[in-house]
């Protein structure tokens, strides 16, 4: 299986870059994984909120294909820890799935034909957090799951 991590926009802090390379390094010697970025929409000024939605939901679709299972990372997504996290994960990979794809949207969340799309909803917290620093938290939750999995001294009980 292939895990493939889909964001709008580039992240322009590079502490949190440099973090974000670590985390994918640390992973690669777990899984398959693919960070892609979506560049930020020019002249977005003269498109309302839903408009932006839409264009940025058909680019994101143009990245998917039938047979992946398309995971949004969004606030009313479903919560769970570490370990339940390492669980769905593993879920997924027994299934014989090729591609699970998690998606971060743009600043004002995934248009109707994405969530229409979308085969569910993780939440990472009731918090609000920048679109940047969700990359990380999420790329680090995806490396403890694995390193759970493996039962490796990263996570601690």
């Amino acid at each position: 299986m292939q895990i493939k991590l889909i964001a709008i926009g580039k992240t322009d802090n590079k502490n949190l870059q440099s973090l974000i390379e670590d985390y994918q390094k640390r992973l690669s010697h777990y899984i398959k994984f693919e960070f892609e970025i979506i560049p930020d929409l020019k002249k977005v000024k003269h498109l309302s909120e839903e408009q932006q939605k839409e264009k940025e939901g058909e680019l994101i679709l143009s990245k998917t294909q039938n047979s992946d299972i398309l995971i949004l990372l969004d606030e009313n997504g479903k919560q769970m820890d570490s370990v339940a996290f390492s669980t769905y994960l593993q879920k997924h990979m027994n299934s014989g799935i090729k591609t699970l794809i998690f998606v971060i949207g743009g600043p004002y969340g995934f248009s109707e034909e994405v969530y229409k799309r979308a085969n569910g909803k993780l939440g990472l917290s009731k918090m609000t957090f920048s679109h940047q620093m969700v990359r990380l938290f999420f790329i680090e939750q995806l490396y403890r799951g694995f390193t759970i999995l493996k039962n490796e001294p990263y996570h601690h009980r």
